[in-house]
């Protein structure tokens, strides 16, 4: 999915929210465990239910990888049955040298099916680059992350400026508003209007709303460019809203509410 028919999506559903799938078989409703593949039993229910509502799917891989073969099986199902009408995010955090970088490239793109992956930029420009070869497809990179660690390297001065403010200058430039996005946390909010100085076109991917704290508000607010330029996630708030048989239903209203409370910030737009 290439960025005009991500725009068009958001302006066609009203919505920035993208759904993280972080599947856990250890929350998931108990009656789902008789199933042959409970994980992907599981998802395909979540997104049944949510898929009008949002535009946009991340599958935070290590909930997969956890659970060996048969997780990594019901993670590329769960690409595969969310199709092409959403935007895919694979929850990878790769960062790695160039050729190592190539193959995690490869897994994700050509193995399997994802428009985009995020990635650790500290080990550099070779470790970002292969994410940036595949047409149509994005690198997702780390900015300004919403955990409590954030302090002990994002937010140190480095050379009179912020760490992360020295990676979004430099990133941006490896790459453009069409093939790079940013990570940038929801809880921290304060942060992004001057973000947003930096990286004036670029989309950003916001966790941290709903069972974090973050507010969509806030962030709606301060982050939103022309093209919106938001997709903002949530994960447990959505896909836990219950644990009884109903939990799809429960999905579907939490989302509703998300998408109905951004349609009303992108109609102040």
């Amino acid at each position: 999915m290439n960025r005009q028919q991500l725009i068009e999506q958001i302006r066609l559903k009203k919505s920035y929210l993208c759904v993280g799938l972080d599947t856990d078989i250890e929350k998931i409703p108990q009656h789902l465990l008789s199933e042959k593949d409970p994980v992907f039993a599981f998802n395909k229910a979540i997104i049944d239910a949510t898929r009008d509502h949002c535009v946009s799917y991340k599958i935070n891989t290590a909930f997969y990888e956890a659970l060996g073969l048969k997780g990594w099986e019901a993670m590329e199902k769960t690409v595969h049955y969310i199709g092409k009408d959403h935007f895919t995010i694979a929850d990878a955090k790769r960062g790695d040298i160039g050729n190592t970088s190539d193959q995690y490239a490869k897994a994700f793109f050509s193995a399997l099916p994802f428009d985009s992956v995020t990635v650790a930029p500290y080990m550099g420009e070779d470790s970002v680059k292969p994410f940036l070869q595949y047409e149509g497809k994005w690198a997702i990179v780390l900015g300004l992350t919403s955990n409590k660690g954030a302090a002990d390297f994002e937010l140190q001065q480095a050379g009179g400026e912020l760490l992360y403010e020295k990676v979004l200058k430099t990133v941006s430039g490896w790459g453009s508003p069409d093939n790079l996005m940013f990570v940038v946390g929801a809880t921290q909010a304060d942060e992004f209007i001057n973000i947003r100085k930096h990286t004036p076109d670029h989309f950003y991917l916001v966790p941290g709303v709903g069972a974090q704290g973050g507010s969509l508000k806030e962030i709606s607010e301060k982050a939103m460019n022309q093209d919106v330029g938001i997709l903002v996630n949530a994960s447990r708030a959505v896909i836990y809203a219950s644990s009884k048989e109903d939990f799809a239903e429960a999905a579907k209203a939490v989302a509703k509410g998300y998408q109905e409370e951004m349609a009303g910030y992108l109609g102040k737009k």
